[in-house]
């Protein structure tokens, strides 16, 4: 967590600077993506700046102390009590603050959900996922955009990319990757059978530009004609954007907008949103047996939680927790599941880093 803080604060600092930089002043687009990052990274860094000077003030406190100078150490010895609480109030705000690892704080974010097995029914339980997702983006006031989306002709979604912005919508949407079930009657099922079906969800922290460096030479773009359900073409010009980068075999295809530069945009944003998430995996790897307080690994092929219609339930298998108000959580009220999973996380990071001694 030290390391994490100390390379946020680096990071900061460096923006500090280029916010000052004419190069950066005179480029707009640069300026833009330089200050939205800096802006991200403020309370977390301030904060950990203020502790750190804490951690001084300590330090040369307790120099006083075992000094000679009686007055000196009188005055230290008063001051001591309330700078060490002060930090331990400071060490409490961190912990929470980075619940979730280094991107928790994060404004901007690319969710894609996808059917999975369970054919049209899974397609519909993707869009079911898509409305609760949009519902609880409004409680809490976020901007939801479609990138991209592939319909079903019964109204479903075979898969639909989402660009969610807002504060705290990283933090409170991540634990939402991974593998979501289904228990239900289809509308389509005369004999009241229940069928199970499936949905995938990825939530990727949307990078700034200056963190992604990424050339048209880095992908190859092809441009086709955009279609609709059941393959028929929905437009006759070919404004639909399919992108494959190079190095890594990432293909992200766009055909929500009329306009082929719109489309370009939107690809762009998903393809360094899925990049930024394979560098973070990378890194994860690396460091995994140093990771203790991660709720779930992000990955898709995790079977995360159940929604039972017949018995109005939602189980997150994650934390063993079980909810039987299935209806209330699919028309938007998340934050009972939400809350419990940063909870859950909270408990696992500060036995994991103990106290700020």
């Amino acid at each position: 967590m030290r390391d994490m803080l100390e390379e946020k604060l680096e990071r900061f600092e460096e923006l500090e600077k280029k916010l000052l930089d004419q190069e950066v002043l005179s480029n707009p687009a640069m300026m833009s993506a330089v200050a939205r990052e800096h802006g991200s990274l403020a309370k977390l860094a301030n904060k950990y700046r203020r502790f750190k000077d804490l951690n001084s003030q300590i330090a040369d406190a307790m120099e006083m102390i075992e000094g000679s100078d009686l007055e000196m150490r009188e005055l230290a010895e008063a001051e001591l009590p309330e700078l060490k609480s002060e930090r331990e109030t400071y060490w409490e705000e961190l912990l929470d603050m980075t619940i979730g690892g280094e991107d928790s704080n994060r404004s901007r974010l690319v969710m894609e959900i996808r059917a999975g097995t369970g054919g049209d029914e899974a397609a519909l339980f993707a869009r079911d996922l898509y409305e609760m997702y949009k519902h609880y983006a409004e409680t809490h006031r976020w901007k939801v955009e479609i990138l991209n989306m592939n319909p079903t002709e019964l109204g479903g979604f075979n898969e639909i990319s989402l660009g969610i912005e807002g504060e705290g919508v990283f933090r409170h949407l991540q634990y939402e990757s991974g593998g979501h079930r289904v228990q239900r009657v289809p509308e389509t099922e005369t004999k009241g059978r229940i069928h199970t079906s499936a949905a995938t969800v990825a939530v990727m922290a949307e990078p700034e530009d200056v963190e992604i460096n990424l050339s048209q030479d880095d992908y190859r773009t092809d441009k086709y004609h955009a279609s609709g359900p059941g393959g028929q073409h929905v437009n006759k010009t070919a404004s639909a954007i399919r992108l494959t980068h190079h190095e890594t075999g990432i293909v992200v295809t766009c055909q929500d907008e009329k306009s082929q530069h719109k489309n370009l945009a939107k690809a762009l944003r998903v393809l360094k949103s899925r990049l930024y998430e394979e560098k973070k995996r990378e890194e994860d790897a690396k460091r995994a047996n140093e990771r203790k307080s991660k709720v779930g690994s992000g990955d898709r092929s995790q079977r995360i939680r159940t929604y039972n219609f017949p018995e109005n339930r939602l189980t997150d298998h994650r934390i063993n927790l079980t909810l039987y108000k299935l209806e209330s959580i699919l028309a938007g009220n998340l934050e009972p599941v939400v809350e419990a999973l940063i909870e859950y996380e909270r408990q696992e990071q500060r036995a994991a880093f103990g106290t700020v001694e």
